[in-house]
């Protein structure tokens, strides 16, 4: 069997896009995390991550070596002034999977779920749909940031408040049945009990051949392995975890 990654987290290569949009740069599509912090490792090219939260607009540049990341409730636009490539790691690895993210839409196209859900989706030509939601969902995020944010906060719950008990399970099932697993091997060792010593083991996870068409670029998504602990008490095993349309 193989194990999760670390903590439960989830990690991505990314090749950011180059395509143009109306404001001049060139990158991926705003959006936001409800519950999943971020993580960038950059690995090549140059460009910058555009951020908006609560207390205001940023825009953090980006360079081979740079680690960067951000909590739930950071809207994040990535832009890339060229050959921008990331490794990318996500809290709660199956959360993002499962649709914790909302796309900066207009205010009316959040306003209604299933306008949402049809600008979100990758209909037909994968390249050209990606393209459409990238420029939709900036234009959402260009009118954020002349205000509405707290607006915004309030539609993205509104989108999202029916997958909250399934998010739960998740989060159960995975990154906590992972930190109480290693509460459990402090207990044993502090017990003199080494028996988890005795099974060590390597997992290799192989890189995705055919790249996605993602939020931010072309994404080679790791598979989310089972869950090597057993469930706490009351949980029922996660089947494998697949991703949702609306995130690749």
């Amino acid at each position: 069997m193989v194990t999760r990654l670390p903590g439960s987290v989830g990690i991505s290569g990314l090749t950011v896009y180059d395509w143009e949009a109306a404001d001049g740069l060139c990158g991926g599509t705003p959006h936001m995390h409800l519950v999943c912090s971020e993580a960038y490792v950059v690995t090549g090219g140059a460009g910058s991550v555009q951020t908006l939260t609560t207390s205001g607009f940023a825009d953090t540049p980006l360079h081979p070596g740079d680690v960067v990341w951000f909590t739930p409730g950071t809207i994040h636009r990535l832009v890339n002034d060229g050959g921008l490539r990331l490794v990318v790691l996500m809290q709660n690895s199956g959360l993002p999977e499962a649709g914790d993210a909302v796309f900066t839409f207009p205010a009316p196209v959040l306003a209604d779920p299933h306008a949402y859900q049809a600008a979100a989706a990758l209909t037909g030509d994968q390249a050209a749909a990606a393209r459409r939601r990238r420029d939709l969902a900036l234009e959402g995020f260009l009118a954020l940031r002349e205000g509405g944010l707290q607006e915004f906060h309030i539609a993205a719950h509104r989108l999202k408040s029916e997958l909250l008990d399934a998010w739960w399970i998740r989060w159960r099932d995975g990154p906590l049945a992972a930190a109480v697993e290693t509460g459990r091997q402090l207990e044993r060792l502090k017990a003199g009990d080494l028996s988890h010593l005795g099974h060590g083991e390597v997992s290799r996870l192989e890189r995705p051949e055919h790249p996605l068409f993602g939020m931010c670029g072309l994404l080679h998504p790791y598979p989310v392995p089972a869950s090597p602990t057993r469930p706490l008490r009351g949980a029922s095993g996660s089947p494998h975890l697949r991703h949702s349309k609306e995130l690749f």
